[in-house]
C-alpha cells in the first residue's frame, strides 16, 4: 500500500496566505533568505500559529522585465500549477502587488544535491522518475543542473525553478538552460523536444560520478564547440556496470521506500542550516510599477491551496 507524503493542511496553507495578504507589503524585509538570483529571492516563511512552515519566493518585476524573463515566469507558474509529483517542488499559492510577484511554495530544508554529488546513482534514478513524470504531461524541464534539485528532510529529491520549462507536443527553438548542460541541437537551433533532458540527465550523472561535468571550458564558445565535437573523456575510476534503469524499476521508489544514502541532520521543520547566508538587497527602496507593466502580470493572482 502506497504510503502518502505528508502535506500541510489547507487551513494551514489559508493561514498563511491570510497572513501575507494583510502584511505583505513589508513582509519581505523581516524574512530569512534561503536562496537569491538576478530577480528573485526565496525566503523562509511561517505565520505565527501555524505548524508548516513554507518557502516564499519574491520576484522583483522591475528586475523580471529589464532582464526580459516574463515568458519564463509565467512557464513556471503554468507548469507548477499543473503537476504534482513527490519528486517536485509544490506550489501553494501566488500574488503580486505594485513591486514583486511571490509565490509560497514548499520548504525543503536539506539545501541544494550540489552539496552531496558524490552519492549520484541513487539521485539519479529519482530524477528520472521526475523527468518522466514531466514528459507524461508534455512538459519539457530544460534547465537540469544539481543548484535546481533540491532535497527534502528525509534524503529525497524535489525539483525546482521551472522557469525554463514549457509545455509541448512537438518542437521548440529557444536557447535557453546552463551551458555545460546543454543539447547539441538546442546549440544548433534546430529544433529540439524533450529528448534534451534526457541529455542534461546524462551530463548530470556524469558530473555525479567524476565531481566536474564531460564538457568544460573557461569561455562559452569553447564549451559549446566540445559538446558539438561529443569527445568525452571518461575517468577511470567510472564503472558502467550499474544501471540507474535498474534502480528506477522499483516501484518503491516512487512512493519513497527506499532508503537514501544521505539523510541529512535537520534540526527542526525550520532549520536552515544547510543553506548559505545571503546579504540583504535594496529592493525595499524601489518605486512601484507602473501600470502597464502590471498588466502583464494580471493573471498571476490565484486563489490558494494549489496542490493541497
Amino acid at each position: 500500500e502506497e504510503e502518502e507524503e505528508e502535506k500541510p493542511p489547507a487551513d494551514c496553507v489559508a493561514a498563511v496566505v491570510s497572513s501575507f495578504v494583510r502584511r505583505l507589503n513589508g513582509l519581505h524585509r523581516f524574512l530569512l533568505s534561503l536562496g537569491t538570483g538576478t530577480f528573485r529571492r526565496v525566503h523562509l516563511v511561517k505565520e505565527k500559529t501555524a505548524k508548516h512552515f513554507f518557502a516564499l519566493k519574491v520576484m522583483s518585476i522591475p528586475h523580471v522585465i529589464r532582464l526580459k524573463q516574463e515568458q519564463h515566469v509565467h512557464s513556471e507558474k503554468s507548469v507548477l500549477k499543473e503537476v504534482s509529483h513527490p519528486f517536485l517542488i509544490r506550489l501553494f499559492w501566488m500574488w503580486h502587488d505594485e513591486h514583486f510577484l511571490y509565490m509560497l511554495m514548499e520548504y525543503v530544508p536539506s539545501g541544494e544535491l550540489f552539496s552531496y554529488l558524490t552519492t549520484g546513482l541513487f539521485y539519479s534514478a529519482e530524477i528520472i522518475c521526475a523527468i518522466e513524470y514531466l514528459h507524461s504531461k508534455e512538459i519539457v524541464y530544460r534547465d537540469l543542473k544539481p543548484e535546481n534539485i533540491l532535497l527534502d528532510r528525509d534524503g529525497h529529491i524535489k525539483l525546482t525553478v521551472f522557469g525554463f520549462a514549457k509545455k509541448l507536443v512537438d518542437r521548440t527553438w529557444t536557447l535557453c538552460g546552463t551551458p555545460e548542460y546543454l543539447a547539441p541541437e538546442v546549440i544548433q537551433s534546430k529544433g529540439h523536444g524533450r529528448a534534451v533532458d534526457w541529455w542534461a540527465l546524462g551530463i548530470l550523472i556524469f558530473e555525479m560520478l567524476s565531481g566536474f561535468p564531460p564538457f568544460f571550458d573557461d569561455n562559452l564558445f569553447g564549451i559549446y564547440q566540445k559538446i558539438l565535437a561529443g569527445k568525452i573523456d571518461f575517468p577511470r575510476h567510472l564503472d558502467f556496470h550499474v544501471k540507474a534503469s535498474d534502480v528506477k524499476r522499483h516501484r518503491k521508489l516512487k512512493v519513497q521506500h527506499i532508503s537514501p544514502p544521505i539523510v541529512p541532520k535537520i534540526a527542526g521543520d525550520g532549520d536552515t542550516s544547510n543553506f548559505e547566508t545571503y546579504p540583504k538587497n535594496d529592493w525595499d527602496t524601489a518605486a512601484p510599477v507602473p501600470q502597464k507593466d502590471l498588466e502583464i502580470f494580471r493573471n498571476w493572482v490565484v486563489c490558494a491551496c494549489l496542490n493541497i
